[in-house]
């Protein structure tokens, strides 16, 4: 009777436990990271005897996890990469949100401010008009400004959210550690901790929605952790730790993560890092927050810059040069780059000198490119730039004597022109006797914070300079149809005006003239086609071009135009006239149209001023529709994968319910058979008694 008990006893026990574990099943069916369990059961060996071997029953042999490791792997692979996608994205559309169009966009203002131009054209003596559009110009500033400072307050957005994530990896880190160690001290007891198992992986998957990770099994039942590939975030209890630092420049504006185990600190680069959030934000932050930066501060650079310096070619009302409308991007001397970051690296370059950056003509504004540059020396006369935009290398030599960077004269396909000492438009140089060695480096950064300090310079409605230095007049005895087309200046103050001497074109056919201002004079018959700009000196003997000047129509011999300096009264000898026929400055607007001309000009990757603004946004907008399309795909590949992982280790409550069933009656028969075995056991016991 004793082993019927037996048996009935280990049977009860059995469903008890599966009954027990179905009911775990069922109370954790919402637990994250619950895995499903079940009850492995296994026949206890029988009994021999001469009539064979009588079966004793069964027993739990374990109480094994559902579990797919393949899966859960992939699953949190997906995880990483889709958080990483979905984070970029979201950051992505926050930004795209600070460069707004229509009438109250960037781009409206500056068209705004340069059409305001027209009416100051029309009555540039009308105070009004010029009041105008010196607000337009205050209001321009003021939107750039206010953009940069969006810019800012994003970037700040992003560093909190990213300390706040990395004190996450390290509380989730240390917590595996943890957890790696409670695993090791039951690691002998023969049955596996199915609780701690699923406790660490599923915090391994939150950690993967935080930062990609590589997990390797070891033999005393912990898990490494590996983040980038190689580097060590846990092996078995010992935790390394996540900070968020500059990069090796000391770049304020740049983040990157870096891992420090047993005092030894490791920076790594966000690229090979894979998925998770905080890749994808240092992504953000690092690539597409830095080309925003340089896509706005070369928009604001070159606005500025050629509206500067255009403004400095006119006159004001009362005949003073033009100065600068906008906070000026120059120090010391013409188009110097104050504004421009240069930063060294650490550890430091092998002397303490500095680069710097300088524009060699206003016309190169046109070339700039929204990038920083890197510079490295790869000898003492030689090194490359790395346009960090497109990570293009262009090579230089370095002459010391002069502290110039002499480029190869080439188009390149990818860099685009560049020629003697001009790259992007950018002069690099050094001062004059610089020791330079192999290996020394820097990052120049010409655009990341141009627009952060604009403002409008002055005023003054009456300091507006539209009148141009320079006009013109026919002769009058002229019999073609000559007629002027346009005439700007390039000097303020031009030579015409210094030395008192207009500039007299002679033509002395239809196609060609003689000018007065040869050495000597009129001895060269120069080529005439109506429409082309006659430049206003003669490389030979002149160095600057001082004026453009296009005539139209078809002259006849003896035909003669006259350049002159508006503010030139003195007496011609011959006509005893004044050279600028008391011509009336104040009545003069000829700079108001060239600045208001500024809209047309092929000012950034081909398009026009007035629609550089929409290239920016348009460039953004590109980024943000590609993160958003990559993000949805990540994300459906992520799902796809955790249902699977679920379908395999997720508790099905139907199923749960019918083996409720099932091992109910199992228990119940197992009860039944210790009660018949007691029932017969008292019938004999009874028996033996009488």
């Amino acid at each position: 009777m004793s082993g019927l008990l037996n048996v009935g006893a280990r049977a009860l026990m059995a469903n008890q436990t599966a009954l027990q574990t179905a009911g775990n099943n069922i109370a954790n069916v919402n637990t994250p990271g619950y895995s499903r369990q079940s009850v492995a059961l296994q026949t206890v060996p029988g009994q021999f005897t001469g009539a064979g071997y009588i079966g004793k029953g069964v027993e739990v042999a374990t109480i094994a996890r559902t579990y797919s490791e393949f899966l859960t792997r992939q699953s949190a692979l997906a995880g990483a990469i889709s958080s990483g996608d979905t984070a970029r994205a979201d950051k992505l559309r926050q930004l795209e949100t600070l460069f707004q169009g229509g009438a109250s966009g960037l781009g409206a203002a500056v068209s705004d401010m340069l059409n305001s131009f027209s009416d100051v054209a029309s009555a540039p003596t009308d105070m009004t008009a010029r009041t105008a559009a010196l607000t337009r110009v205050n209001e321009t500033a003021l939107r750039i400004r206010n953009t940069s400072v969006s810019l800012d307050d994003l970037q700040a957005g992003v560093t909190l959210e990213l300390n706040n994530k990395f004190n996450s990896i390290n509380t989730l880190a240390d917590s595996i550690a943890l957890v790696n160690d409670k695993i090791a001290r039951v690691q002998g007891n023969g049955q596996p901790p199915n609780d701690l198992l699923d406790q660490r992986d599923q915090m391994v998957r939150e950690l993967n929605q935080y930062i990609q990770t590589t997990s390797i099994p070891a033999t005393d039942g912990t898990v490494g952790i590996f983040i980038g590939g190689s580097q060590s975030l846990v092996l078995g209890t010992s935790v390394a730790k996540l900070s968020l630092t500059s990069d090796d420049f000391g770049d304020p504006l740049k983040a990157k993560l870096t891992l420090t185990r047993s005092g030894q600190s490791v920076m790594m680069d966000e690229n090979v890092l894979g998925g998770g959030e905080v890749p994808g934000m240092l992504r953000f932050q690092n690539a597409d927050m830095g080309e925003a930066r340089n896509l706005l501060g070369r928009y604001t650079l070159a606005v500025s810059t050629s509206m500067n310096e255009q403004h400095k070619l006119g006159l004001d009302l009362d005949g003073n040069v033009g100065g600068n409308l906008f906070t000026p991007t120059t120090t010391g001397v013409l188009n110097v780059f104050g504004a421009a970051t240069v930063l060294k690296p650490t550890p430091a370059n092998s002397t303490n000198y500095d680069l710097t950056l300088s524009i060699a003509d206003i016309s190169d504004v046109t070339k700039f490119a929204a990038s920083d540059y890197e510079v490295n020396f790869t000898s003492n006369a030689a090194g490359n730039i790395t346009r960090r935009s497109d990570q293009t290398p262009i090579q230089f030599t370095y002459a010391s004597a002069t502290g110039t960077f002499l480029f190869q004269t080439a188009t390149d396909p990818v860099a685009g022109p560049y020629t003697g000492t001009g790259f992007d438009g950018l002069k690099f140089s050094t001062a004059p006797l610089t020791l330079v060695v192999a290996g020394d480096r820097f990052l120049l950064k010409p655009f990341s914070t141009s627009a952060s300090n604009i403002s409008s310079e002055f005023a003054s409605p009456r300091a507006l300079a539209v009148a141009s230095p320079v006009a013109g007049k026919m002769g009058t005895t002229n019999t073609g149809s000559l007629q002027l087309a346009s005439l700007q200046a390039r000097t303020n103050p031009p030579t015409v005006e210094t030395t008192a001497t207009p500039v007299v074109l002679t033509f002395t056919g239809a196609n060609s003239f003689t000018r007065s201002d040869e050495i000597p004079p009129n001895t060269t018959a120069f080529v005439y086609t109506s429409g082309q700009a006659i430049e206003g000196t003669i490389p030979a003997t002149a160095p600057l071009t001082e004026w453009s000047l296009v005539l139209q129509g078809a002259p006849k011999a003896g035909d003669t135009f006259t350049v002159f300096g508006i503010k030139d009264n003195s007496l011609d000898p011959v006509t005893l006239l004044p050279h600028n026929n008391n011509i009336n400055l104040k009545l003069n607007s000829g700079n108001a149209s060239a600045m208001m001309n500024l809209r047309d000009v092929a000012m950034f990757d081909g398009s026009a001023l007035t629609d550089g603004y929409a290239s920016l946004i348009s460039q953004i907008g590109i980024r943000t529709q590609s993160a958003n399309y990559t993000a949805e795909v990540s994300g459906t590949i992520a799902a796809n994968l955790e249902k699977d992982r679920t379908g395999i280790s997720g508790v099905n409550l139907d199923e749960e319910a019918a083996k409720l069933l099932q091992f109910q009656q199992a228990y119940q028969a197992s009860a039944k058979m210790i009660q018949i075995a007691q029932g017969i056991f008292d019938t004999l016991i009874q028996t033996m008694s009488r």
